[in-house]
């Protein structure tokens, strides 16, 4: 096949590329350029797209005698990306800038233009495994190496993108080895530290980069009967769960810390009170997508079991979910997802990801999560 390799300039990367060419594919390399800040110029980055990264994909693909592209997609990126990541914190929610990325970036841009120019497929380094069924369907799968899966933050990636994507890290045991095939096939990012870091956020300052983006503006801290317990100095610079940095003037009456349970930016509240009211037992989501055909329960909006993982690397958990109508009339549905074991701090603007075993079933934004407990209150 003819195959496009998104070179990101670390170890994975490069070997999921040089793995590719060595299966006789005919590869080749490309870097997506998405910032232009002068940031990301830096030593010791923990990003993934500064001008460091680029010069270490070509060095990969010098070695592997593959030719090698800088493709610039910054204001794409900055527009699918960035801006949705301060319009959501905006707006109150959490959101997880790497799904937008994958979603819109690598596999929505760069599929698209990767099979407009006669690609049959997309190569990445993530950790993640596509199986087809009986009927030569592709499906998403958890990668072999659980500590490394990596397919949460591609659980956006729809039936269509499924049939143009190829991972060949999936059945690899471990990183351990990974980087001991980079030595042996000489590539300079053997040892070179994953990147883990939002990558447009230089120092790692999210909040304080968030400050010079949205309009901050003073507000009650209120606990969950409603009753103003403290100051904040702009309700967008706190997530749910967020116990440190509140500065409350008025003590719980049983002594405990209080936690971040809500934020209402309408009103520019910040809601907390004790840890126990940040377990989560049923989520609703929006903007769902079903990573290859949905199953049959989803065609007919009845229940079924399932895992659902709200963070890159959180544990799944038991659950039933469903597709439900949306009310009074309006256009579209949501997914309703009823967790078995409670989950702590889930917050809106998240990713809630379906799981039946090892396969990726689809995901859905996180629009409302809600505590029993504290409903019951």
């Amino acid at each position: 096949m003819r195959v496009l390799a998104a070179m990101s300039g670390g170890v994975d990367s490069a070997v999921a590329a040089a793995r590719a060419v060595e299966a006789g594919h005919d590869v080749v390399g490309v870097h997506l350029a998405l910032s232009r800040m002068p940031g990301t110029l830096r030593t010791g980055s923990r990003g993934c797209c500064t001008i460091e990264d680029s010069r270490d994909a070509w060095r990969a693909c010098d070695v592997l005698g593959i030719p090698y592209y800088v493709w610039d997609f910054s204001e794409r990126f900055k527009e699918d990306v960035v801006q949705d990541f301060i319009d959501e914190y905006a707006a109150g929610r959490t959101p997880n800038p790497c799904m937008r990325c994958n979603e819109r970036i690598k596999f929505a841009a760069l599929l698209e233009k990767a099979i407009a120019l006669g690609f049959d497929a997309v190569c990445t380094g993530h950790y993640a495994k596509v199986i087809e069924d009986a009927d030569g369907n592709r499906e998403l799968h958890r990668a072999a190496d659980w500590a490394k899966d990596q397919s949460y933050v591609l659980g956006v990636l729809t039936h269509e993108q499924l049939k143009h994507s190829m991972f060949p890290l999936a059945d690899t045991p471990s990183k351990a080895e990974v980087r001991a095939e980079a030595e042996r096939r000489g590539l300079s990012v053997a040892n070179k530290p994953d990147s883990h870091d939002i990558c447009f956020i230089p120092d790692g300052d999210t909040a304080g980069w968030l400050a010079e983006k949205i309009e901050m503006t003073t507000g009650d801290i209120v606990d969950e009967s409603g009753a103003k317990v403290g100051e904040h100095p702009g309700a967008n610079a706190f997530t749910v769960g967020q116990r440190r940095g509140l500065k409350l003037g008025t003590p719980a009456a049983d002594g405990k810390p209080r936690f971040v349970l809500e934020i209402r930016p309408k009103e520019n509240k910040v809601v907390v009170g004790p840890e126990a009211l940040l377990a989560i037992d049923e989520i609703r989501g929006i903007k769902v997508s079903w990573a290859g055909l949905p199953i049959s329960e989803v065609e007919t909006g009845a229940e079924f079991n399932c895992h659902a993982q709200v963070r890159a690397h959180g544990d799944p958990v038991p659950a039933r979910a469903w597709m439900e109508s949306a009310p009074d009339g309006a256009a579209g549905s949501h997914l309703v997802v009823r967790l078995e074991a409670p989950l702590r701090g889930v917050a809106p603007g998240q990713t809630v990801v379906l799981y039946q075993g090892s396969r990726v079933l689809g995901q859905a934004t996180i629009d409302a999560a809600r505590s029993l407990q504290r409903a019951a209150l």
